[in-house]
């Protein structure tokens, strides 16, 4: 067999409800709502098991509720013995893939992930700035485009290049939508806003980073016991100071996912993990190579199926 990863995927996954069959079901998992709970001061687990959807879906809450259910569905996996050779996570994800590598602790990352959001919420005034899917267009082309339109003054970057075909633009308004008429005249397929509350990941996020650096030096970080795939350089990092430093420079550079998935392929994985609500990453996973396996675990029984598959092929 060869190298399994566990990935976590990133906001726009949240649903109403996620997580409550393990919080129900396991004692453990129970204590991983409640301590996230206790480390920020209210009852986030509330929001995610009851919504509403619009309260759940605002960044500082989307945020540490994704991160809290993907670390109550991983520690299971953790317990029952699986352990991955790689982790990784997409945006948000990454902060997910940092507690399972032992970088964070997680009532540290929970804190630093709702601020992130806070932060990210605040950068750009309501309305002013957006992300759009590109769809059919390869990167270099999307690259110039974007180049182009920042240079008259509307500023637009690639955000998540997610696989092939699937590259998502994020700046001002008025610079997303330049890029995404220029980019249907140059071959795009489709050009889909997305429903997101900021222009993340643009160099619009550049004062989001600076105060969310101050944050990152109130908490530890260690070296990674297991290697993390960075969403900025697609290559495994385990020096807590390089980790540190990527964090900051994520919140405004592009999130290199089809490339990381690559880079894990080319490092022996044949099996992938989701862990955490919905099958976004997987879906992009088999997009970007036919030939791995992936699983997603989103639940009490996804989360049992999954290690008796993956035991079967360790035995």
């Amino acid at each position: 067999m060869g190298k399994i990863a566990f990935v976590f995927p990133g906001q726009g996954s949240q649903t109403v409800g996620m997580g409550l069959t393990v919080y129900e079901k396991n004692e453990v998992a129970k204590k991983i709502f409640d301590n996230a709970d206790e480390r920020l001061g209210r009852s986030l687990s509330s929001i995610i098991f009851n919504g509403p959807l619009e309260e759940l879906t605002k960044t500082n809450n989307a945020q540490p509720a994704l991160l809290t259910t993907s670390i109550a569905l991983w520690q299971m996996l953790h317990d029952a013995g699986i352990t991955p050779n790689y982790t990784a996570g997409h945006s948000l994800g990454e902060y997910t893939a940092l507690v399972a590598s032992g970088v964070i602790e997680f009532s540290d990352a929970v804190y630093i992930v709702s601020k992130r959001g806070e932060y990210m919420e605040d950068a750009v005034p309501n309305g002013e700035g957006t992300m759009a899917a590109v769809l059919g267009l390869d990167r270099e082309d999307l690259q110039n485009i974007c180049e182009v339109v920042t240079a008259t003054g509307e500023s637009v970057q690639l955000a998540n290049l997610n696989c092939p075909g699937q590259i998502v633009i994020s700046g001002t308004v008025a610079g997303v939508e330049k890029a995404g008429i220029q980019a249907k005249e140059k071959g795009a397929k489709r050009v889909l806003p997305l429903q997101v509350s900021g222009p993340f990941h643009s160099a619009l996020m550049k004062p989001a980073a600076e105060r969310f650096s101050t944050i990152l030096e109130e908490i530890r970080i260690d070296n990674a016991n297991i290697p993390v795939i960075a969403n900025v350089t697609a290559q495994p990092e385990k020096e807590k100071d390089k980790i540190q430093e990527l964090l900051v420079k994520q919140l405004y550079s592009p999130v290199l996912w089809e490339d990381s998935v690559r880079k894990m392929i080319e490092l022996g994985v044949d099996t992938f993990v989701e862990i955490g609500p919905g099958k976004v990453l997987s879906g992009l996973i088999r997009k970007i190579d036919r030939n791995v396996t992936t699983f997603s675990v989103q639940d009490e029984q996804t989360c049992e199926e999954t290690i008796k598959a993956l035991k079967g092929e360790e035995g």
